[in-house]
């Protein structure tokens, strides 16, 4: 993103095009109402990249987790058979 604009909430319906053609040079709008920011309009390639990012760095917080887990003498371990016969049984 190169930069940030800053428009009131009435422009999305009467300077959309002027928006659109924002967005597709890759910036940002930041949309207010009454002064206040409500909403950041980015563009769809933008939005799936930080899609990415936030999955990415779900999988990863969630695999540091599993790794203390795997570390602690406490964890119950399964076998392959038992975990799986464990999943079968679930409501």
């Amino acid at each position: 993103m190169l930069n940030t604009h800053v428009r009131a909430v009435r422009d999305l319906r009467n300077n959309y095009p002027e928006l659109a053609a924002i967005i597709k040079n890759r910036d940002q709008v930041i949309i207010t109402n009454n002064g206040k920011s409500e909403a950041v309009l980015i563009g769809i390639e933008d939005y799936a990249a930080y899609e990415e990012f936030c999955h990415i760095r779900y999988v990863n917080e969630k695999l540091s987790e599993s790794l203390e887990m795997a570390q602690d003498s406490n964890s119950k371990r399964y076998g392959h058979e038992e975990f799986w016969e464990m999943i079968r049984l679930m409501p």
